[in-house]
């Protein structure tokens, strides 16, 4: 039987066999430069007969030698095609260390007599020369050799790294479908330099100028972490100069291995509406997460869905989920099983608002934190509909927290929406009522309730941004309420990061904000996505402003004015001081919701309203019982 090392050693061979024309190729060099030193050395001019006699006899041990040296430095196993500097590297100290064996050999034969002494160094250089050039050579050809015809005249953004590696990934691709031309950097120090064979030409901000005179077809951003801003404003110039522009793929994937720095991508909407990455105490996070009973209501929905996502990774004791809508629960449900198969999860189908099924799903799984995500979220259709609205966003979230209570929950994490601040709607009014209500319980229980509030979440159901989607591969037009309306806007996966920070950190009773920067005009989003899918708005897709929707504010809030904003542990988490409220006369008052509710007294139900959110405004209150009918109602 073998040993490992025969079998290596063997393994060796049969690759090496499989590489004999580089080899031959390589020994072929070593001969004619041999030679042509000879010939340099005797200026060019014919090489006297006992010098020629020597070369010829010393020929066969110098080809020995050199050969041994260079499977010694791995030459022969470089592929010609993508010759780099470590190959060049590797025959440049193969030959060095060859020529002085080789020279040693002699002069302990010979004291150098047969062979002129300039002829090591000659020798050294030629070999050196024809052994690069021939594969470089051989890389042009190859390359040039796959073009079908000249690719897309591509001006790089980025002369760093990234911006270095894509032009030489480009550059090996087969077909060639990108020809890059210039580099862009912001660098001053940069400016004129040569990475790659490709200048730097200048600043970013001369890329309108530049994309012309060079006839650029496409710009590649070459920044893997580029600040929104500058992605922002790297995009202006793009649409300034009419020319499609593509990005690299984030860092984080990069070195994941899930991406390659070639794997071009369209700039994505998060890319320019996204902040800061969100950074998490995953050490709190696990303490307060990891090995409890965690159960997430509307566990089908954008958020609830996600929170499943993260929280699995936590790897909980058990993963609780309870939602009403039996395909999005059997879609989650599937999903974790299928990622998760060693996790502890049980799916339930049912509705907040049913008490006695809350009770026997608490009573059946003991659960340790509650994320209550389950509410209705659409504002204009929730304004024709004021009880189904209360029922599910106030009455469910009652139903929860007092299960909660009688089961020894630990931790209860409401989430809430921006639109409960000041809300001029009936959703947002649920939603302050909902925080009002979990923040009466906490007084009242050794349950810690927790408040987390934040906007909107880019693709999550019932967002602007699949309904632009639709309207712009339908052709348009795309309608937005009006030209100054603006939104928070945040992803669904950073939201449920930080909602998970501030669940951990909750003692009981705070409402956490969450930051979500700058708040965006939802006109810039519909013209960002129809320049995205490679459309120019007001020529190619209309954008038709059809006036602000019953319940809809022109700017969105974070916190009232009587709350003042805290700092917390974490940067991107604030508090929001809570305003004073009597917690017996909340939960009176939402008993007597509930028996209105059941009894459809929609009289009764504004008024409880009114006296729970008196900032709440509405010109207009339309309950559908048959009869529409409309109900002046002031602060």
């Amino acid at each position: 039987m073998k040993s490992s090392s025969q079998e290596s050693a063997f393994e060796e061979l049969r690759y090496y066999a499989g590489r004999w024309p580089v080899i031959l190729h390589d020994g072929t060099m070593v001969v004619i430069a041999w030679f042509l030193a000879y010939w340099f050395r005797f200026n060019l001019d014919t090489i006297p007969q006992p010098f020629l006699d020597q070369a010829i006899a010393i020929l066969p041990l110098v080809v020995l030698i050199h050969m041994a040296m260079s499977l010694g430095f791995s030459v022969p196993r470089g592929a010609w095609r993508f010759t780099s500097a470590p190959d060049i590297s590797a025959i440049v100290k193969s030959v060095f260390f060859a020529t002085a064996v080789v020279a040693i050999a002699i002069f302990l034969a010979t004291r150098l007599e047969a062979v002129p002494r300039s002829v090591f160094p000659l020798h050294s250089v030629l070999l050196i020369g024809l052994l690069i050039t021939n594969r470089l050579l051989y890389r042009i050809y190859h390359a040039r050799a796959g073009r079908g015809g000249p690719g897309k005249r591509v001006l790089v953004i980025g002369a760093g790294v990234a911006g270095d590696m894509l032009v030489r990934d480009l550059g090996n691709s087969n077909p060639v479908l990108y020809e890059p031309i210039a580099y862009l950097d912001d660098d001053p120090d940069k400016k004129g330099r040569h990475i790659q064979g490709l200048r730097v030409v200048g600043a970013c901000s001369a890329l309108p100028k530049v994309a012309k005179e060079l006839r650029i077809d496409l710009v590649l951003l070459a920044i893997p972490s580029v600040a929104t801003q500058d992605m922002r404003r790297i995009v202006d110039y793009c649409e300034e100069a009419q020319v499609a522009y593509r990005t690299l793929p984030k860092v984080q994937e990069i070195l994941d291995g899930t991406a390659r720095s070639r794997d071009l991508r369209p700039v994505a909407l998060d890319d320019l509406l996204g902040r800061e990455p969100v950074s998490l105490d995953i050490t709190l996070i696990s303490s307060g997460l990891t090995g409890k009973r965690v159960l997430i209501t509307g566990a089908g929905g954008s958020i609830g869905s996600e929170l499943c996502r993260q929280v699995v990774q936590l790897n909980p004791a058990a993963l609780i989920l309870l939602e009403q809508n039996e395909y999005n629960l059997y879609r989650i449900a599937h999903e974790i099983e299928n990622k998760h198969p060693d996790i502890v999860l049980h799916a339930r189908l049912g509705d907040v608002c049913d008490e006695p099924g809350v009770k026997s799903v608490f009573n059946q799984y003991l659960p340790n934190v509650v994320f209550h995500a389950a509410a209705y979220k659409h504002v204009p259709s929730l304004e024709g509909q004021i009880r189904a609205a209360v029922r599910n966003n106030v009455v469910g979230t009652d139903v929860v927290a007092r299960v909660s209570c009688e089961t020894d929950c630990e931790k209860f994490v409401l989430i809430s929406t921006d639109k409960a601040v000041n809300p001029t709607s009936i959703m947002g009014a649920t939603k302050r009522m909902a925080e009002i209500l979990v923040q009466a319980r906490n007084a009242r229980s050794e349950v810690a309730f927790i408040t987390v509030r934040f906007g909107n979440v880019l693709g999550s159901a019932g967002s602007v941004v699949p309904l632009f989607e639709r309207q712009i591969a339908e052709g348009g037009p795309v309608t937005v309420t009006h030209p100054d309306v603006t939104r928070f806007f945040m992803t669904i996966s950073e939201a449920c990061q930080l909602i998970m920070q501030a669940c951990v950190q909750g003692k009981g009773s705070e409402t956490f904000v969450l930051d979500m920067g700058e708040p965006i005009k939802i006109s810039y989003l519909a013209k960002q996505l129809i320049r995205m899918a490679g459309l120019i708005p007001g020529r190619d897709i209309e954008i038709v402003y059809t006036g602000l929707r019953e319940g809809e504010k022109l700017v969105e809030e974070l916190f009232h004015n009587e709350e003042k904003l805290e700092k917390t542990l974490h940067d991107q988490i604030s508090l929001a001081e809570s305003r004073a409220l009597n917690s017996d006369s909340v939960v009176n008052a939402v008993r007597l919701l509930t028996s209105n509710i059941q009894q459809s007294d929609t009289d009764g139900i504004e008024q409880i309203m009114k006296e729970l959110v008196p900032e709440y405004m509405q010109r207009n209150l339309v309950e559908d019982t048959g009869s529409a009918r409309v109900i002046s109602f002031s602060r």
